[in-house]
């Protein structure tokens, strides 16, 4: 009887352990916009402190004004959605994630001691590390994919030349933040329609 009962409760831990997985990934796509937002944000910072008047204020400006656009939206989006571990554990991820790179990055240029390639190099590690946490909590190889492209890219915005750096930053915004993030939205989307057949 004490066997049965392990290998229940050891069923049941899994099937919850599953659960918890499944709902992280459906957090997760909950906020593949913040992806496309960043993604954008990211561009618009890049385009501007190439060609912008000002442009030491491009970076800070556009990431503080992604910054309060995200939380003005997420606590539009978290009145109908209740909150869980998991989407707490996520969120404090990403969030660690984006202040440090803000405090750090903003330090640096300030100082004077940012080249280019270092910045892009920085900025794409630690996405990396934000999108490997992810990945390795939820499991989910898509967004380790994305992980193993920001760690790739780091590598060649640091060791390649400026252009080389500059391009494979566009083209890894283009994948891991905006095509990501409408993955996100149309597995969110398919998800929502699923329920609502079910329901």
């Amino acid at each position: 009887m004490t066997v049965e009962t392990n290998e229940k409760d050891l069923a049941e831990r899994v099937k919850l352990i599953e659960s918890m997985m499944t709902e992280g990934r459906q957090t997760t796509e909950g906020w593949g916009w913040t992806f496309v937002l960043w993604g954008v944000a990211f561009y618009a910072a890049m385009a501007w402190s190439a060609w912008g008047p000002k442009a030491t204020l491009a970076w800070p400006v556009t990431m503080i004004a992604a910054f309060v656009l995200t939380g003005v939206i997420a606590s539009r989006r978290a009145r109908s959605r209740p909150r869980t571990t998991m989407g707490r554990a996520l969120g404090a991820v990403w969030m660690a994630t984006g202040i440090s790179m803000f405090v750090l990055l903003i330090a640096l240029a300030g100082e004077g001691l940012l080249e280019t390639q270092a910045f892009m190099g920085i900025l794409a590690a630690m996405l990396g590390v934000a999108n490997a946490a992810s990945s390795f909590i939820l499991k989910w190889k898509v967004q380790f994919g994305c992980t193993v492209i920001w760690w790739a890219t780091c590598w060649i915005c640091v060791v390649g030349t400026d252009t080389q750096g500059t391009v494979t930053l566009l083209i890894t915004v283009f994948l891991c933040q905006i095509l990501f993030g409408v993955y996100c939205m149309i597995s969110e989307a398919r998800a929502r329609r699923s329920e609502e057949i079910h329901a």
